[in-house]
């Protein structure tokens, strides 16, 4: 990325020689990603954030279709959750469906909330808290084949942001119109997104200006970050197969001496989860206190989303997975990455041990 912040430093939108450059390093990138989602370069939209991309997925559908219907889950991330709230006080009707105790939402109880009126359906491939991976593709050809006998056509979104390191991002196989990435969940840059749109997804801007990203995202492109999201999309995915064997070996590890702790339960599925995800919650003792008596040891955890850090309210997923106030007050969530080694997971658990006693 460095060469963009200071040598090659065009706008990408400019014609000059400087500006085609800018402009190469962009096409480049957005091959690369076009490539690990197996569709067509144009299809690929670099926003700012993941969330803005989610943003554009529902909200740039919803302006087609005025008072309308949107099917999505209630553990969604806060990206889809309050963009679906602000297009309900605007008008449009929306179903969060539920999920079960592990946090798996059921394909029929999709398909059952869908309506005429329904344009849209948004599940997020792994959820961000517990984990849980959602049967995308199962869904995805669910709409595909109502879809057939339809006059109006439901579009399917995604978003896979947490999905990026370790799972298919094949939308052929997904059978999705939508599919939101994010640069920093894959080792990359922060404040960079980008959107997979399926050819004739009919999609309206919402940020006006000069054009860019064929009209549906305007701003000046973030050459830097561009480049950061495509080479880190490719180291990933590169070494998916080897990395989801290493962290697995790992969560394993940490799920065995957890059980082992009195007042612990483990939150999500145990099958169908993200190989860097574990999530729990301890008896007697909040999430709050928890979090800031490891951080005094020096490891960092979470008790939520990380975009609610510095909010004291239980977790939300765990409490629409039906696991109770208490389970949701005391829930901690552990994510592991490429420079996590076990004797930090040794360090973590000795920590834990100390605090609950």
């Amino acid at each position: 990325m460095a060469q963009y912040w200071d040598r090659d430093f065009g706008n990408a939108s400019s014609i000059h020689s400087f500006g085609r450059q800018a402009q190469r390093a962009v096409d480049g990138a957005r091959r690369a990603v076009a490539k690990v989602l197996n569709c067509q370069p144009a299809e690929i939209i670099f926003t700012g954030s993941g969330t803005e991309a989610d943003n554009l997925a529902i909200q740039g559908l919803a302006k087609n279709f005025p008072r309308g219907h949107i099917v999505t889950t209630a553990i969604e991330h806060k990206a889809v959750l309050e963009t679906c709230r602000a297009l309900e006080q605007a008008g449009w009707r929306v179903t969060y469906i539920k999920p079960d105790q592990e946090g798996m939402v059921a394909v029929n109880h999709i398909m059952r909330a869908i309506t005429p009126k329904t344009f849209s359906v948004s599940v997020m491939y792994a959820n961000n808290e517990v984990g849980t991976v959602q049967p995308i593709r199962e869904i995805g050809l669910a709409i595909k084949k109502l879809n057939q006998n339809r006059k109006q056509k439901v579009y399917f979104h995604t978003d896979a942001v947490q999905a990026g390191n370790f799972l298919d991002l094949n939308t052929q196989i997904l059978h999705v119109d939508l599919l939101t990435l994010s640069g920093h969940k894959l080792g990359g840059p922060k404040g960079i997104g980008a959107l997979y749109v399926r050819e004739g997804t009919p999609l309206v801007p919402i940020v006006h200006g000069g054009g860019q990203e064929r009209g549906l995202r305007s701003g000046t492109l973030n050459t830097a970050g561009i480049v950061g999201l495509g080479t880190a999309l490719q180291i990933v995915q590169a070494r998916k197969i080897t990395e989801n064997q290493r962290l697995a070996r790992l969560q394993r590890y940490v799920l065995t001496e957890l059980k082992k702790l009195s007042g612990v339960v483990i939150n999500g599925s145990l099958t169908e989860r993200l190989v860097n995800n574990v999530n729990f919650s301890v008896s007697g003792h909040t999430s709050d206190e928890l979090v800031i008596g490891l951080d005094m040891r020096g490891i960092a955890v979470s008790a939520a989303a990380a975009c609610a850090a510095g909010s004291i309210e239980p977790s939300y997923v765990l409490r629409a997975m039906g696991l109770g106030e208490k389970r949701a007050s005391s829930s901690l969530r552990i994510t592991t990455g490429h420079r996590t080694k076990k004797a930090d997971l040794e360090q973590l658990l000795a920590a834990l041990r100390q605090l609950i006693k």
